[in-house]
């Protein structure tokens, strides 16, 4: 997608051939820098501070991670070591288990001879798979968009409410999410987004305002409680949000405020959609509720906001009194009878196992394995 007219990724493979770049996400929407990743204990840092997020983009990272591991050390100790280490970054994202899956299946077979460049070359097709499957969500969602823009009059815009930030940001081009909405943009569809601000890290405000804004998107930012409102009042036609983790039963697990966006959509009659790669489903458990690891992040999250200041410095204020305990849940669960939808790179799903099985039957067959 586009940064001031000019095409990025989130990440890449250097000029070197070996070294890793990508945006760090920590410092947006005010600064815009680029991040050398060199060593696996960067990728696995990169992973835990958020410098990189989102669950397709926290899984190419992770590849990468391996394959920089691998250019140091391509003994099976290192493997090992370099895989659990980058495992126990972040807990609740399935496309990490995925891709370090996918990296140790491939490498632990060859001698150590042939890892490294292997492991650069899968990282690579990992990066180029989240693309493509990016592209034909955006596809298929589009169609919905398409659809609901069919009844309105031209000069009304077809009105989508999302969370946090499901932006290509969180992937490595397109998003999910929003690659249908840039997909109907660069069409000449009217869209407008209602873009929630996801506290506590203002993932809404900080990063998809930043990616839509940059792309010529039109977009309002509200305070994440504004949502149901704007239902009651018809202001939107659509909640379309991403996810780090889907059941076989059609649970999603997404950024914490998620549900409540749901629950809202529900009452106010309205189609709540999610986009998907299929890495981010797990067949391996049905209970989203009950199964899925919900990471608790450091209190300073919701503590502190930072922002920059009227003379341009950027600053960290404390919000919450000095003493008042904190809890810090990062994500929620979205039950399957409240999603109308999974926008998947094989099309528009039923939020249920046998939709789910009969569309991925490949992946099914590898999480009994």
């Amino acid at each position: 997608m586009k940064v001031d007219g000019r095409h990025f990724r989130s990440i890449w493979l250097e000029p070197d051939g070996w070294s890793v770049g990508a945006i760090d996400q920590r410092l947006l929407p005010h600064d815009f820098v680029i991040a050398s990743i060199a060593n696996v204990e960067a990728a696995a840092e990169a992973i835990r501070t958020m410098l990189v997020r989102g669950a397709p983009l926290i899984g190419v990272t992770a590849a990468y991670g391996v394959a920089l591991a691998m250019r140091a050390d391509s003994s099976d100790t290192n493997l090992d070591r370099a895989c659990a280490m980058l495992m126990a970054t972040r807990p609740t994202a399935i496309n990490l288990k995925w891709a370090l899956d996918e990296m140790r299946q491939l490498l632990r077979p060859l001698p150590a001879s042939k890892r490294s460049e292997a492991a650069y070359a899968r990282a690579g097709e990992i990066a180029e798979q989240d693309v493509a499957i990016n592209r034909e969500i955006g596809r298929h969602g589009l169609a919905l968009i398409e659809a609901i823009g069919a009844t309105k009059k031209p000069s009304e815009p077809v009105n989508i409410l999302t969370h946090c930030n499901a932006g290509w940001l969180a992937t490595v081009d397109w998003g999910t999410a929003t690659a249908p909405i840039y997909q109907a943009h660069d069409r000449g569809i009217a869209v407008h987004v209602w873009v929630d601000e996801t506290r506590p890290r203002n993932q809404g405000a900080s990063l998809t305002a930043w990616e839509l804004g940059h792309h010529g998107v039109p977009h309002t930012v509200i305070a994440d409680n504004t949502g149901g409102h704007l239902m009651q009042h018809g202001m939107v036609d659509l909640a379309m949000t991403g996810t780090d983790r889907v059941t076989a039963n059609g649970d999603v697990c997404n950024k914490i405020g998620t549900y409540l966006k749901a629950l809202a959509a529900h009452d106010n009659g309205l189609p709540f959609y999610v986009a998907l790669p299929s890495p981010t489903i797990d067949f391996s458990i049905d209970d989203g509720v009950r199964q899925i690891p919900i990471e608790q992040r450091g209190a300073e999250e919701v503590e502190t906001m930072t922002g920059r200041t009227a003379d341009g410095r950027t600053e960290t204020v404390r919000v919450v009194p000095d003493g008042s305990p904190v809890a810090n849940y990062a994500f929620d669960v979205t039950p399957a009878r409240l999603v109308t939808g999974l926008i998947t790179e094989r099309g528009l799903l039923r939020a249920e196992r046998g939709a789910l099985a009969a569309a991925f039957p490949d992946r099914v067959v590898a999480a009994a394995e």
